[in-house]
């Protein structure tokens, strides 16, 4: 693939946010992530991004790239809500809920928070995610777009009551 024909990241809007840049922020963080793309996801963070995503350790965009193989080989169907928490400077705090199934057929809907830290660029370089899975019947599901973008009219997490 020539370098024309890359990804670009996506770093507009940049610190410091407003309430609107960082509504902003995190509705792209979540279509990047309702891709499944582990390349596209990792074009978000910087190259020496670092995370703690429940106990483990991930450190730089390759180690993004191989964090998220491994996560959506497992969690199957991933539609993810994320909603704005906090902001300030170059700080953003969320809270989101996805849901998703394993090889068998159980589903699960997993909440966390993340406290994000952006360089001057826009770039993601800190992400501390703290995360809870619950399990749940398929007949308890909420979350019924079709994979990809969650759709503008779909209600967001406050909506739900989640």
């Amino acid at each position: 693939m020539s370098m024309s024909s890359q990804p670009k990241p996506v770093t507009s809007p940049v610190p410091p946010f407003t309430r609107e840049t960082a509504i902003l922020k995190v509705r792209a963080a979540e279509d990047n992530w309702n891709s499944r793309n582990p390349e596209r996801v990792a074009l978000g963070y910087s190259i020496d991004s670092r995370w703690r995503n429940r106990s483990e350790f991930v450190n730089g965009r390759q180690e993004v790239i191989a964090f998220l193989t491994r996560k959506w080989a497992k969690e199957l169907d991933y539609r993810l809500i994320k909603e704005l928490w906090a902001f300030g400077g170059s700080r953003i705090a969320v809270r989101f809920a996805y849901e998703w199934h394993d090889d068998s057929g159980n589903w699960y809907r997993s909440y966390g928070n993340e406290n994000w830290e952006f360089n001057d660029d826009g770039l993601m370089r800190l992400r501390f995610a703290c995360i809870n899975d619950l399990p749940i019947r398929e007949s308890d599901r909420k979350y019924h777009w079709s994979l990809g973008r969650r759709p503008d009219d779909h209600p967001g997490l406050s909506d739900l009551g989640l």
